[in-house]
């Protein structure tokens, strides 16, 4: 119970919110680093194909349910459906990005799911043990 309340909520959509304004700076970035107009839809692309079906995974997460098993049920249900829009994402990459970089794809979908990783440390309000 301490625990819980040294450990603010986070909520799942400023994570979703945080990749993907990482996603659209590594976008520009890669634009002003390379000139390369392909280079910047290949990483906002790969950087799309994480926040999309991220988003659509928070949105049917914040349901509430009404048992521990439909719960789980949900959980995996949804990771599936996820998984199978993030491949369905990058199998259209090649007809919908003109140019398509795949190494500038994969650094936009790595990037931006570090960013994560980010959005968790560096949330508000969380308090050390001493």
């Amino acid at each position: 119970m301490e625990w819980r309340k040294r450990q603010p909520r986070l909520s799942v959509w400023r994570i979703v919110a945080v990749q993907a304004v990482v996603g659209v700076l590594a976008a520009l970035l890669a634009l002003l680093l390379t000139g390369r107009a392909q280079w910047a839809w290949s990483v906002g692309y790969g950087a799309l194909s994480v926040v999309v079906p991220a988003a659509l995974f928070a949105r049917a997460m914040a349901r509430r349910r009404t048992s521990a098993g439909a719960a789980v049920a949900g959980l995996f249900g949804w990771e599936l459906v996820k998984i199978v829009v993030t491949v369905a994402m990058l199998a259209a990459a090649p007809r919908l990005v003109p140019g398509l970089s795949w190494l500038a794809l994969l650094a936009g979908m790595v990037v931006t799911m570090k960013a994560y990783w980010v959005a968790l440390l560096a949330r508000p309000g969380v308090r050390r043990t001493d």
